[in-house]
């Protein structure tokens, strides 16, 4: 198969397991939360500009100026003609719309609502020349992405097996030796193929009079409509498409900033970077104590970005950094969480806690003098621990809906999860010490979860298309018992949950009611050992 071990080791997975690709982004539901992806990435690096690509349809110029509001940097608008071979046969013949549409449409719509200066805009989806690229220019595109003429140019011969792993010309394929015998393409096929195209878009800007490709951004004077060759072609109405008036022409025709600063300056975080920076430089750990509130977003992922710019993802692994907050944390707390960054939360937090978390470790504890039962009651939102690739989280409460989503590495326990808990799993371990929502490790192709099953309705709650339930009484996995009580007892360390302390007291009584859950493709007697083999 294609997952072999390289493959594998980037997607943090188990080598010849089939992989959901690409695994479906439920971190994204609604403007509002692509927006805080766009705000923890630009948390995480500063200095990076944020694209978000959009598919060429009608309306997408709404969508796109949704995109500009929530502070991307640059947006792709797609057409259907270019994409994967890998896709299905039904999209790539019949979804999406012309590139054209869906740039003249964003184009517009950014105009009027005084947002083109703020982003950058480019086309894709087929562009194969440098009259291509002229065309985008006019309808207002400043940056243009080619994928499949490149392909073609390194020898790819546009055969679509890209799926199967045996392509003709070794362009896609993990087969060694389909790639040493019949791959042919050079750097230099490459750069040829992009100066020509250079080429050709000055010959056309000569022949337009114009000096740059900036100036002709947006220049749709420069189209006239043609007449339709046959009656149907002769009624559409492609007025729409070259549309200016003079409220447009009073707006920017492309990007004039470096970029497109969010509102939330994230001054919290920058107050955290200026205690602890020297901190990080010496790689000398120690412990700093903030308040925070629901305001305070991505807490944690600058400072994770300061780490591993410096020493990686787990060189402050040894001497971290112990971040002791209080109060209720926003939305993404410990996103993209780095080995050397240990987070403890004594109160709660919102949505995405631990988010593509790589190390380090986050508690969350309820607040001090709390009278609720914690194996009860909330402690965290929704789409938790998502695309998390090592580290290890700790709640003393439940976890929302979407937890471990995708959860490719990172260790958690919890007392309790919502719907669609552990989907696309593919490595790592995950502890619920309570009930579960429905839909239960749909696509988990990797990983093992323990579920304590008290009122008996797990079994009919999980998805068993790709896994299989067993429980640990039996002899052959009392190392699986030895192993989940280390976690409670982790659990309880880290917290102080009265309910892991319950558990840990009874543990003969209550380990007859956990559920072990595991990938059909896994084996039973491999799942310990490959836990234990990842250091983070």
């Amino acid at each position: 198969g294609k997952v072999n071990q390289l493959i594998a080791t980037l997607r943090f997975s188990v080598p010849g397991v089939t992989l959901i690709s690409p695994p479906p982004h439920h971190d994204i539901y609604s403007i509002e939360d692509l927006a805080q992806l766009i705000f923890d990435l630009k948390q995480v690096n500063p200095k990076a500009l944020i694209s978000v690509k959009l598919v060429s349809r009608p309306g997408v110029g709404t969508i796109a100026a949704g995109v500009a509001k929530a502070y991307a940097d640059m947006i792709t608008i797609s057409g259907y003609d270019g994409g994967t071979a890998a896709s299905p046969l039904t999209s790539i013949r019949y979804a999406g719309s012309p590139w054209e549409l869906g740039l003249a449409e964003t184009h517009q719509t950014l105009r009027a609502n005084d947002l083109r200066g703020k982003v950058r805009v480019q086309a894709d989806g087929g562009l194969k020349t440098g009259l291509d690229v002229v065309k985008a220019a006019i309808l207002g595109a400043e940056s243009f992405g080619f994928g499949t003429a490149p392909m073609v140019a390194l020898g790819c011969k546009y055969l679509r097996i890209c799926h199967l792993n045996n392509c003709a010309t070794g362009v896609a394929t993990q087969n060694q030796e389909l790639r040493d015998g019949y791959y042919k393409g050079t750097v230099e096929m490459a750069k040829n193929f992009f100066l020509f195209v250079a080429e050709e878009v000055r010959e056309w800007l000569a022949v337009l009079g114009v000096a740059s490709l900036q100036e002709l951004i947006g220049r749709v004077d420069l189209l006239d409509l043609l007449p339709g060759v046959t009656a149907r072609q002769n009624q559409l109405d492609l007025r729409p498409i070259i549309h200016t008036d003079d409220l447009l022409e009073s707006k920017p025709q492309y990007c004039q900033q470096e970029r497109n600063a969010p509102w939330d300056k994230g001054l919290l975080a920058e107050e955290m970077v200026v205690d602890m920076l020297p901190a990080i430089e010496a790689k000398s750990g120690g412990r700093f104590e903030y308040q925070v509130s629901n305001c305070d977003r991505s807490i944690g992922a600058r400072l994770s970005g300061e780490i591993a710019r410096r020493h990686g993802n787990q060189g402050m692994a040894t001497s971290p950094l112990e971040l002791r907050l209080s109060g209720v944390a926003g939305q993404s707390l410990g996103a993209w969480n780095a080995g050397g960054l240990d987070i403890y939360l004594d109160g709660d937090a919102n949505d995405y806690v631990g988010k593509g978390m790589a190390g380090g470790k986050i508690v969350l504890t309820p607040p001090q003098g709390s009278q609720f039962a914690s194996h009860k009651t909330p402690i965290m939102g929704n789409t938790c621990l998502y695309g998390a690739t090592g580290g290890r989280l700790f709640a003393s409460g439940r976890a929302g809906e979407r937890f471990a989503v995708r959860n490719s590495g990172a260790q958690a326990v919890v007392e309790g999860a919502g719907d669609h808990c552990c989907e696309y799993m593919t490595g790592g371990v995950v502890t619920i010490l309570g009930p579960t929502g429905y839909n239960f490790g749909a696509g988990m192709t990797g990983g093992f979860a323990y579920v304590l099953d008290m009122e008996r309705k797990f079994y009919d709650r999980v998805n068993m298309e790709l896994v299989e339930l067993s429980r640990i009484t039996t002899e052959p996995l009392e190392n699986h018992r030895n192993y989940l009580r280390e976690v409670i007892e982790g659990h309880v360390e880290a917290t102080g949950s009265e309910w892991g302390a319950t558990l840990l007291e009874d543990f003969g009584d209550y380990v007859s009611k956990f559920w072990l859950v595991k990938p059909k493709s896994a084996s039973l007697n491999s799942l310990l050992a490959t836990t234990r083999a990842r250091p983070e």
